[in-house]
């Protein structure tokens, strides 16, 4: 209080001392004002301090400290705006006003977009707590990289909307701009969308495995979903070769999604017995081998099905359930190495194209 009054008696002093003289008296309060103004913003830092201590017991406060230098930049710009709108009053510098309005407000654009940013970081964080999907990740990854645009976006528009400066010619040009760059670019627009829909529709989510139709001839044709960008999806093979695949291509072909149920598929596992073959002995002997894979599920259990009768064999099929997709091909080698092993022990001939040849002589 005593600092305030002895503030108070020297402003009093400084306006009897130059009130004689209208020029230096109005420089003498605009002096007064900057001064008044930088000791406001010295108090409330200090306010803004320790409210920030206080309410750090808080959680979002406690995982959002950032929030207090947001805050303090709003506050900062709060009383340069008041401050300049009292200037240009006093001295009625009326050619000024429209600028500095404008500028405060693409000013004011930072620190809103802070708080944008701080807001959706923190519902994405407690949002993903409560939902399974990784899509989230995608949305508000999305949001935080867009808001930024938006924001500034607005702000430069209102500021040219103060200063006088028509907008709705930059916007329609900008609106037949983006007509020319989407018929330029519609290869890039077309994945964007496609990949905005994936998002949307959720075909299938990072870590899940789905087919690969473009993999190299020769490598694994399915994979892990490792990212789910707005261009494209990058997907891990059972090589460990990374495919990037256009999300515009992906929306074409059916999606084969291995786990987006549960991770039990069914395997499908041909093999062949010769027609002399002991058939209830050649299925007992495949039964035994996929039950005593540990990862072959108990239920339902193993089946085999005779599929066709071949030119030189009996087509059986072994049908099993297992426990976890990405074992499908150690299932399939698995069992068909194990199988050869048993029918050899079993006596059960396993058949290969034969020919008969007969010859003719001519006598």
């Amino acid at each position: 209080m005593e600092f305030m009054d002895t503030l108070i008696n020297f402003f009093d002093k400084l306006t009897a001392l130059f009130k004689g003289d209208t020029y230096l008296f109005t420089i003498a309060k605009g002096f007064g004002a900057v001064i008044s103004s930088y000791i406001i913003w010295l108090i409330l830092k200090r306010v803004i301090k320790f409210i920030g201590k206080r309410m750090s017991k808080y959680e979002f406060i406690n995982v959002n400290d950032q929030i207090f230098v947001v805050l303090k930049q709003a506050v900062l710009y709060a009383i340069i705006l008041a401050t300049g709108a009292y200037l240009i009053q006093l001295f009625n510098i009326q050619t000024l006003k429209n600028a500095f309005f404008a500028f405060i407000i693409v000013l004011f654009a930072q620190p809103l977009n802070e708080f944008v940013k701080i807001t959706i970081n923190y519902v994405k964080n407690n949002l993903i707590k409560n939902t399974e999907t990784k899509i989230d990740d995608i949305i508000f990854d999305i949001l935080s990289k867009f808001s930024g645009f938006i924001v500034f976006a607005i702000a430069i528009v209102l500021a040219l909307d103060i200063l006088g400066i028509n907008v709705m010619p930059f916007i329609a040009g900008a609106g037949i701009a983006g007509i020319a760059i989407g018929f330029a670019a519609k290869d890039t627009l077309s994945n964007i969308i496609a990949g905005m829909l994936l998002i949307i529709d959720r075909p299938f989510e990072i870590g899940d495995r789905i087919e690969v139709w473009t993999a190299p001839v020769g490598s694994a044709t399915w994979g892990d979903v490792l990212d789910i960008g707005l261009r494209a999806t990058k997907i891990q093979t059972t090589d460990n070769i990374v495919i990037i695949i256009p999300n515009n291509e992906i929306m074409k072909r059916d999606i084969v999604n291995y786990t987006i149920i549960s991770k039990n598929i069914r395997v499908r596992i041909n093999i062949g017995i010769a027609y002399d073959a002991d058939m209830k002995k050649a299925k007992a002997a495949i039964i035994k081998v996929s039950e005593a894979v540990e990862w072959v599920a108990k239920e339902p259990p193993p089946k085999v099905v005779v599929r066709n009768f071949g030119e030189s064999s009996v087509d059986l099929q072994l049908r099993v359930w297992i426990l976890d997709a990405r074992k499908r091909m150690d299932t399939i080698s698995y069992i068909t190495d194990k199988v050869k092993e048993e029918f050899d022990k079993e006596g059960i001939e396993i058949p290969y194209p034969k020919r008969d040849i007969i010859i003719k002589s001519d006598k």
